[in-house]
This record gives C-alpha cells, sequence and structure tokens, in this order.
C-alpha cells in the first residue's frame, strides 16, 4: 500500500486535491451545451466508483506496507464502514447543488462561496475532531480565505447586467451556500473510519485511506439513486429530463463526465492519503484551495467575467492574493 512519508510529499499531494477539486467542473462545462448536469452527474458518480475501485486493488493492495484491500475490508467494523458511506451520501447531496450552481452561475462564482464556504467550516469541524498544526496559524489563513470569499461574492454580484442575469445569479449563490454548508461535514465522517495515528497499521476495526474512499463512493453512488431522480424529475432550473435521454447519450459524451468523476476522485484520495502526516485539518484545508483554481479557469479559459468592469477585476484580484495568502497560512501551520 502506498504511505506518505513525509510532510512535504504530503503538502505536494495536497497541491494535487487542490488542482483536481478546483478542475473537475471543465468537465461539466464542457457537456453542458449539449448535456444536461443532471445526465452528466450520472457519469461523474460512476467516474468516482470505478476510480475507487481501480486504486483500492492497485496502490491499496501492492507493496509491503499495510494491509491489502480485501484484507483492510474483511476485517473492519460495521460503525467505521457506515461513517464513510455517510460521508459519501453527505458529499454527493452537497455536491449535486454545487453542480446546479456551476450550471446556474458559473464556475468562477459557485465554487468560490460553496467550496469555500466548506472550507471555513470543514477546518473548523475537522480540526476539533482531530488536532494537529499550529492552531493560531490555521485559523488566520482561514480568516483570509473568509475575506477571498466575500471579495468573489462582491465580484459576482457587481457583473451582472440585467434582472434576469442577476436572479439567475441569486439562485446560484443561494445554492452554492447551501452545498458549501453540507460540504463542510463530509470528510470528517469519512476520517473517523481511519486511524491517523498509523496508516501503515491501522487499528484493529479501523480502515485504510483506499478502504474509506471506495465505502465513500459507493455512498455517493447508492446515494444518487435518490437525489438525482429528484432532481431530473423536479429540476433546479429547466424542464425536467429522463433517464431515456441518459442512455440516449454518445459514448464521447458519458467519456467526459467519467473522467471528470476520475479527476476529482484523484484528489480526494490524495488528500485522505496527505492526513496521515499533514492531519484531517490541513489536508482538507490546503485542498480546497480549489476556489482559486475554479476561478482561474473561470475567468480566463471560459471568460464568465468577460465585459466586467475595473471595480470587478480589481475586487477579483484581491480575491486571488487573500487566497494565495491564506493558503500559505494553512501550509505553515504544520511545519
Amino acid at each position: 500500500m502506498f504511505i506518505v512519508g513525509s510532510y512535504g510529499v504530503a503538502v505536494l499531494l495536497c497541491v494535487i486535491t487542490m488542482i483536481c477539486w478546483g478542475s473537475w467542473g471543465n468537465t461539466q462545462k464542457l457537456a453542458s451545451p449539449k448535456w444536461r448536469y443532471e445526465l452528466f452527474y450520472w457519469d461523474y458518480t460512476i467516474g468516482l466508483l470505478l476510480f475507487s475501485i481501480i486504486m483500492a486493488f492497485t496502490f491499496g493492495s501492492i507493496g509491503e506496507n499495510g494491509r491489502s484491500f480485501l484484507a483492510d475490508l474483511q476485517q473492519s467494523v460495521g460503525s467505521n464502514l457506515l461513517s464513510a458511506l455517510v460521508g459519501g451520501i453527505i458529499f454527493n447531496a452537497s455536491n449535486i447543488l454545487l453542480a446546479a450552481s456551476v450550471s446556474i452561475a458559473g464556475m468562477a462564482v459557485a465554487f468560490p462561496l460553496g467550496v469555500g464556504l466548506a472550507l471555513v467550516l470543514g477546518v473548523f469541524i475537522n480540526y476539533f475532531g482531530a488536532p494537529q498544526g499550529n492552531p493560531a496559524m490555521l485559523f488566520a489563513g482561514v480568516g483570509l480565505i473568509v475575506i477571498a470569499i466575500i471579495l468573489n461574492g462582491m465580484a459576482a454580484s457587481r457583473k451582472e447586467g440585467n434582472t434576469d442575469n442577476a436572479q439567475k445569479a441569486k439562485k446560484g449563490i443561494i445554492l452554492a451556500a447551501i452545498a458549501g454548508i453540507l460540504m463542510s461535514f463530509f470528510y470528517r465522517f469519512v476520517a473517523a473510519a481511519m486511524d491517523f495515528e498509523n496508516f501503515e497499521n491501522p487499528a484493529d476495526g479501523m480502515i485504510t485511506p483506499y478502504t474509506a474512499f471506495v465505502l465513500f463512493c459507493v455512498g455517493v453512488f447508492l446515494s444518487n439513486l435518490i437525489f438525482n431522480t429528484i432532481v431530473m424529475r423536479r429540476p433546479l432550473e429547466g424542464m425536467a429530463v429522463t433517464y431515456k435521454e441518459y442512455f440516449q447519450g454518445s459514448i464521447p459524451m458519458h467519456m467526459v463526465g467519467i473522467f471528470g468523476g476520475a479527476v476529482w476522485a484523484l484528489g480526494t484520495l490524495s488528500s485522505y492519503i496527505a492526513a496521515g502526516k499533514a492531519g484531517a485539518a490541513i489536508s482538507y484545508a490546503l485542498g480546497q484551495g480549489a476556489p482559486m483554481i475554479a476561478v482561474i479557469w473561470g475567468v480566463f479559459v471560459w471568460k464568465e467575467f468577460k465585459g466586467a468592469s475595473k471595480g470587478v477585476n480589481r475586487l477579483l484580484f484581491s480575491m486571488f492574493i487573500f487566497f494565495l495568502i491564506g493558503l500559505g497560512f494553512i501550509v505553515y501551520a504544520g511545519v
């Protein structure tokens, strides 16, 4: 089993997490002109589950360190398996709302608010659940990121020109905020199933990051049968969609969603693995630098703020600065 051996490698994995979490939304944007987000999301969850299983039987089973995936699964206790499953269910509820927000308001609005809010609340939840790192530096970094979130919200509120767009932006902001609150809780449930003191030989009944991630993805997939069916029939935006439309989709269109799920899964598994050296709070917080990555995509690739005033551009620039400094504080908190 692959296990992180140093804080430096853990930080590198957290950077991978940040990039993946901030970039998977591009696959939704690519599919959106012809493919509703509810249909995209099915392929996204399939990508998650497939990636988790592949990683469990490869990096999670090879080598001399730690228990293999199947051996770890056999010795686990029901409460830990359930905890990881619940984490997946909570995440799925939040991420469907985030995907809806992206489709309505764009990446540059949805991610900083939704994921940024999840960062702020999640750091507190994860730190008090498993304290590790310098709390003063950690919470100072979080405070700076809160300022960045506020600046992004101000920029989003000023970019819309007409009433219809303003109403759509408002709906997107509300969905992103609800998603962020829900998202702040999922990581703690998954972390509770793992032994952060010893990933190589976890305590009896506790599970490795690879096993926890498979159970998490099973929770996502199973809950999607309920959550996504509901939003397909009663969509938050537009007309209802059917399963018939999903099966009529082209193979390339399905592959875009599966790839998006795999990208997010790579980032999440990297975060879980890194938590053994960095701690749950720091690992989670660094990964949640994703909004900065999403805004870069939204602003420079998808041109979501094209034609915005100089005042809006100044707010966006200030947001980048506060995010970068805040992330720097979070990294230093674990040194």
